[in-house]
């Protein structure tokens, strides 16, 4: 039988490693969570990406009336108008250097907590704390299977 010597595919952008920076693997895990905690959602950027870089993933497919987000998320054109115009609530902490100051809901603000809380569940799965899969594919996948798994705990 004949030995092939065709090359392989170059491989694609989709199927490079997550998010190689200059501290080494440090993808970001974006995620809408439920009044429960529980996750709807996900979207990953590059660790070296700045938190805001592409909101539109998320936010389009958001069903309840308010978001509570950190203060990464205080900008007016891509986030606060746009939920604005949808009848949406934005409990967002405003930036410290925001020229126009910006009034926020502090009680329902300490809501926060809940995201923050599925993420120290997410990362008690170790795959995910230290990033083993190289692939954002990959990556993605055990995201989802770690967060079905405290879903249904």
């Amino acid at each position: 039988m004949p030995i092939t010597t065709a090359r392989a595919p170059k491989k694609t952008s989709k199927t490079k490693r997550s998010a190689v920076s200059c501290g080494g693997l440090s993808t970001k895990i974006h995620t809408l969570v439920d009044a429960p905690g529980n996750p709807i959602g996900f979207h990953l950027t590059g660790g070296e990406a700045y938190d805001l870089i592409d909101p539109d993933h998320l936010l389009p497919e958001m069903q309840a009336d308010t978001l509570i987000a950190d203060k990464a998320f205080d900008a007016d054109k891509r986030v606060i108008e746009p939920l604005a115009a949808a009848g949406k609530t934005a409990v967002i902490l405003p930036k410290s250097n925001r020229k126009r100051p910006r009034t926020f809901d502090r009680d329902l603000y300490k809501v926060r907590h809940l995201i923050e809380n599925f993420f120290a569940k997410l990362k008690q799965c170790r795959a995910i704390a230290t990033r083993y899969d190289k692939t954002a594919g990959n990556f993605l996948a055990a995201v989802y299977l770690a967060a079905s798994a405290i879903w249904l705990n």
